[in-house]
């Protein structure tokens, strides 16, 4: 067998990964461009080129996405299979995060949860509109910022200690929950709260929010396995966030290496399956 290649097609944004013959991980890339179809000719020739690949030597191509829909032709006479995108984010977080069962969160302009298991469909559970979409589009009103690479530069200065309302502001007797857990995202918020501050806890609030729905997921599935994907993972304060959300529920929140291109990864994966 040939080299799979699966790409997963966005709005302007195209991830391409590969397996080759021996069904070993070909590194990933992605494109931008003004337009799906562009975007997805760009990152085909550059996967190719970078990676000594001709035509002949490609077996099959997977493509998910929300922009697959504009691929109604081969590409460079390559049959192009569709995958559901919600099949290839189970696979590709089980793949990463080498786990036989979890739930698969990808963080993109939204946030979609998924439950996958070993050997079964994987299973859409619904999701949230909080995500890349509401960090930016928070940031760009209130700090006029619309590049996540700036606020997450500008945030790592913050302090959530002027921004948010936790448990120990409101209560001084233990009533349970870790008295770090936020009572009120932006509750507390000062006065003097720099453009660091507000970043930081716009930050904090997508992904807190993110982090209790997958929770919630988890916990209907007696499961403490949760796999964060997509490129909202990138984001410098993601890990801290999520590593203190596991100490306070106990759970196993897990950003394998590669998150971004999880997707993609698991639209590949699908050619495998019978």
């Amino acid at each position: 067998m040939g080299v799979v290649v699966g790409i997963d097609i966005g709005g302007s944004t195209t991830k391409i990964v590969g397996f080759d013959e021996n069904k070993s991980l070909i590194a990933p890339m992605f494109v931008t461009a003004d337009d799906p179809i562009t975007s997805v000719y760009g990152a085909f020739g550059k996967f190719t080129d970078a990676n000594g690949l001709g035509l002949n030597d490609i077996e099959k191509v997977m493509i998910t996405g929300v922009g697959s829909s504009y691929i109604t032709k081969p590409i460079y006479n390559l049959n192009c299979i569709h995958t559901p995108e919600f099949k290839s984010i189970g696979l590709g977080g089980l793949y990463l995060s080498g786990l036989d069962e979890a739930i698969i969160v990808s963080l993109g302009t939204g946030t979609a949860l998924v439950h996958a298991k070993e050997g079964f469909k994987p299973e859409y559970l619904g999701g949230t509109g909080v995500g890349g979409g509401t960090l930016v589009g928070l940031s760009h009103k209130m700090l006029g910022l619309s590049k996540i690479e700036t606020i997450d530069e500008i945030a790592k200065g913050g302090s959530l200690a002027n921004i948010d309302l936790r448990i120990s502001d409101i209560s001084k007797k233990d009533i349970g929950l870790s008295t770090d857990m936020t009572a009120a995202n932006f509750g507390k918020i000062s006065d003097t709260a720099s453009n660091g501050d507000l970043a930081l806890g716009i930050i904090n609030m997508v992904f807190e929010t993110i982090g209790m729905i997958s929770y919630f997921a988890a916990k209907n599935y007696s499961l403490r396995d949760i796999v964060l994907t997509g490129n909202l993972t990138q984001i410098s304060q993601s890990k801290e966030i999520f590593e203190g959300l596991n100490k306070m529920f106990n759970m196993n929140f897990v950003i394998p290496q590669n998150a971004q291109y999880s997707t993609v990864i698991g639209a590949a994966l699908s050619s495998y399956e019978k």
